[in-house]
């Protein structure tokens, strides 16, 4: 599983690197270089947003269509890929919603209340779930770059 690899249902781990988002808005450019980096730089963490959050990657179809319907919440997020859109019929909480580039990088932020159609993001390839409000705890913003390190197997 990885940016350019074939992507595998499973479990991950995404480090939030809260200064990729900063650095971006400060310097007027990307920061797709720190998503080819390793989890480690993200791993001291700042106070009070986790350095680490375990994420559910849904890659095949089946996985994909039954998302996050008929849980009550989620511990950490679910990674769906490849999608541009996403729906909260029959969900059961309210969701955030990030929407993500190739690049694994932020494009845009949403919260979704059960019984929602989201409208497709054109550039769109992966989205992010995780329950409402957990997003903003993490730090998490338009423009921040994710990086993803799958489980080991």
């Amino acid at each position: 599983m990885g940016i350019r690899g074939h992507w595998r249902d499973g479990g991950a781990t995404l480090a939030l690197a809260p200064e990729a988002g900063a650095a971006a808005e400060t310097a007027g450019g990307t920061a797709a270089g720190t998503a080819r980096g390793t989890a480690a730089g993200a791993a001291a963490g700042t106070a009070g947003r986790p350095a680490e959050v375990p994420v559910e990657v849904a890659a095949s179809y089946r996985a994909r269509t039954r998302g996050l319907l008929g849980r009550d919440g989620i511990e950490g997020a679910m990674l769906l890929t490849p999608a541009a859109g996403v729906h909260t019929f029959r969900m059961r909480f309210a969701i955030d919603v990030a929407y993500l580039d190739r690049h694994l990088k932020v494009i845009a932020l949403t919260t979704m209340a059960p019984g929602r159609l989201g409208l497709p993001r054109p550039r769109a390839r992966h989205v992010l779930e995780a329950e409402a409000g957990a997003m903003a705890s993490w730090g998490l913003r338009v423009g921040s770059v994710l990086r993803l390190r799958p489980d080991s197997r």
